[in-house]
């Protein structure tokens, strides 16, 4: 099969839309397999890699709405992987950071799930993947100017 000299954009969104799918499929997959829904690991994540952080600062780095965060929050709280405390700047906010029950709990998922990504991936090279990644950073940050500015 030979490689056409051209793709188009439409072509290139739809085999990015698809790639984008399979990989998310098996790292939704592999929350799942340890024990955790999406919704809270992608909390319990932010909190493990960014620090303690408001509802407002988590839903804008992770992308879900402002139900489904609140929801996460209360059930992650009840199960004693965070807790609430007032933020310092802000009396009307709440800073959410993990216990040591939840630090541990989110390690042992995210290793799970890293190592079902790293397995996904494993037929890029490192230096594949470095390329992919600064191509798709180019691209996702053009895209994002383009729509800001119509």
């Amino acid at each position: 099969m030979t490689k056409p000299a051209t793709i188009d954009a439409p072509r290139l969104a739809i085999v990015l839309a698809r790639c984008w799918r399979s990989v998310s499929q098996v790292g939704e997959q592999s929350i799942a397999e340890a024990g955790m829904c999406f919704t809270d690991f992608v909390a319990l994540e932010a909190l493990l890699h960014k620090g303690p952080l408001t509802i407002t600062e988590i839903q804008e780095k992770v992308g879900l709405a402002s139900g489904s965060m609140t929801a996460a929050v209360d059930r992650l709280e009840q199960k004693g992987f965070l807790r609430r405390k007032p933020a310092s700047n802000d009396r009307r906010a709440k800073l959410l950071e993990l216990t040591p029950k939840g630090k541990t709990t989110v390690e042992r998922v995210f290793d799970h799930h890293a190592a079902a990504l790293e397995d996904a991936t494993k037929v890029l090279s490192n230096a594949e993947k470095i390329q992919l990644h600064s191509l798709l950073k180019k691209l996702g940050l053009f895209a994002s100017g383009i729509k800001r500015s119509q």
